[in-house]
């Protein structure tokens, strides 16, 4: 029986092979890092203080704080007291973006974070848990010369978290409260050119709606999208890769059905890896350009959510199929303790984000962190999510040092074999050692460049080139996944050839009806231990 191409193939080829992958590796970083701007672009906004000089009971209209249908605007609110003009009458208005500039569809999403410029005052002080409620409306026109359309209008509440650090007395007044930054709106989608915000703050001291919340002087806002140079290498980046996944995954299921055998647990797992790999990569982020898919982000958080998923689930069934002394194997119910935490956890993720960016898809200024119950929720899914990617992460480990151990118990039968088949089996160990360290590897490398790509500064100066650590974050984990996968479905794809047949007649020894199997590799559904019971049969003959 043949077994798979990484016990067969001839340790030059598998050299060469590395190399080739270790090439692309290099180059997946290399495009981020060298070749694609910084991921994402942050401007700076400042809203302008319009006056509503028309009647309550006409009907509303957009106010714009520029251009030839500008709104009547005031400096501050001193001018406007001395203008009798009431604070229900002032809307802070924000042209996105910037005169003389136009958003884009390559652009992808829009986060937009608020923060207010809050002075102190003796007499109008913030209190303790104080709410600002936000009457706050959204439109979009693709012509400086048409009609604002409405995109969404909602009513928000927003929790302040202010601290004054200077003492609290008369000479201190006129200093700005420090303001914790607060989420304000969120799109999947830049489908259109300009973009308008109208935001009121609406007083009424009977209900105590925005009573209590200091002396508001300015709104900055911060916008945040995708810079549309990495958009572009991103989608031909995906684009490459997806044709080179389809194609091994579908010649890797040729091999398997062309066995005379069915395909066994390890086999289905991998054929399901490159699924959900081919899932991922599916470009279908071009659409996007051209439709307005405010369903996009959502829609990449379930991709996502899925292939990682399926690979934490493929790293417990791989370990535990290469654990020769196990009782039971080529069954999907013996993991199901592992397994299963893995797609509840998957689950409670899916849901979490369905409360955040599902709701979002009616109404993109909501926000589970708007609230303590919501902030405290959202903190306590990251803290556990956190936690168990860590205890899962050592589980690995633990199990992958049980594959080692379990395997150096089994070569203490090989000195009972023959120099070259020992050899030959000593160094299949080798191979299958060194793929789970590289496994291990591409783990901990996620982890490391998440961490190294939050506490830099994004990019780095190298001579004349600046190297964008954050782009090459991104593009070099994407690139290491793929690469990972690929190399997988093509090393324990079923080989064509008999490691036995080619040197029958050589110093192996081996007969022709022998199977020369490497247990670890699980091609085949028969017994746990066939190195020692060749190496016993050796023996005794």
């Amino acid at each position: 029986m043949a077994g798979a191409i990484i016990e067969n193939m001839s340790t030059k080829k598998l050299v060469i092979v590395g190399v080739i992958l270790l090439l692309f590796q290099v180059l997946s970083f290399l495009v981020g890092g060298l070749f694609a701007p910084s991921p994402t672009t942050a401007i700076h906004y400042v809203a302008t203080k319009c006056v509503d000089v028309r009647k309550h009971n006409q009907q509303s209209k957009w106010f714009m704080p520029w251009g030839p249908h500008q709104c009547e605007k005031i400096r501050d609110f001193s001018e406007a007291m001395a203008m009798r003009i009431q604070a229900n009458d002032i809307v802070f208005a924000v042209h996105i973006p910037l005169p003389n500039k136009e958003m884009s569809p390559w652009f992808q999403f829009m986060l937009v974070i608020l923060q207010f410029d809050i002075a102190f005052n003796l007499n109008n002080q913030i209190e303790d848990g104080a709410m600002v409620t936000i009457d706050v409306g959204l439109a979009y026109r693709d012509d400086i010369l048409s009609e604002w359309t409405e995109i969404a209008h909602s009513r928000e509440l927003r929790k302040l978290s202010c601290n004054f650090t200077a003492p609290k007395k008369p000479e201190n007044e006129g200093r700005h409260y420090d303001c914790d930054l607060m989420p304000f709106l969120e799109l999947g989608s830049v489908a259109h050119k300009y973009y308008l915000v109208n935001i009121r703050l609406p007083v009424n001291e009977r209900k105590r709606v925005n009573v209590g919340i200091g002396e508001i002087k300015d709104i900055q806002l911060v916008g945040i999208h995708q810079n549309g140079g990495f958009t572009k290498v991103w989608f031909a980046m995906k684009t490459f890769l997806t044709p080179s996944i389809l194609i091994i995954m579908v010649w890797y299921w040729r091999r398997i059905t062309l066995m005379t055998r069915p395909p066994v647990l390890l086999e289905k797992m991998i054929f399901a890896l490159g699924i959900s790999m081919t899932f991922i990569n599916i470009p279908v982020e071009w659409f996007s350009v051209g439709f307005n898919w405010t369903w996009m982000l959502l829609f990449g958080d379930i991709r996502q959510g899925i292939f990682y998923t399926m690979l934490l689930s493929f790293w417990i069934i791989f370990c535990g199929e290469h654990m020769m002394d196990q009782a039971e194997r080529n069954r999907f119910a013996v993991y199901w303790k592992q397994v299963g935490p893995i797609v509840f956890g998957s689950f409670c993720l899916f849901i979490f984000d369905m409360c955040e960016r599902g709701v979002q898809l009616k109404n993109p200024f909501y926000s589970i962190w708007a609230s303590d119950v919501g902030t405290e929720l959202a903190m306590a899914f990251i803290i556990v999510a956190g936690i168990c990617a860590c205890l899962y992460f050592l589980f690995l480990c633990f199990m992958v040092f049980q594959v080692f151990r379990n395997i150096s118990g089994k070569r203490s039968s090989l000195p009972a074999m023959s120099r070259a088949r020992r050899l030959h089996y000593e160094g299949l160990i080798f191979r299958f050692k060194f793929l789970m360290l590289v496994t291990l590897a591409c783990a901990a490398m996620t982890v490391i460049f998440f961490i190294i790509s939050q506490v830099n500064e994004g990019h780095w100066h190298w001579d004349e080139h600046t190297v964008q650590v954050n782009s090459a974050f991104f593009t070099g984990i994407y690139g290491m996944w793929n690469l990972y996968v690929f190399a997988i479905m093509f090393l324990y794809a079923p080989s064509h050839k008999r490691y036995g047949d080619e040197q029958s007649n050589g110093d192996l020894g081996v007969n022709s009806g022998e199977d020369m199997q490497l247990t670890t590799t699980v091609t085949h559904a028969d017994g746990p231990t066939e190195i020692y019971k060749m190496a016993r049969k050796e023996a005794q003959e």
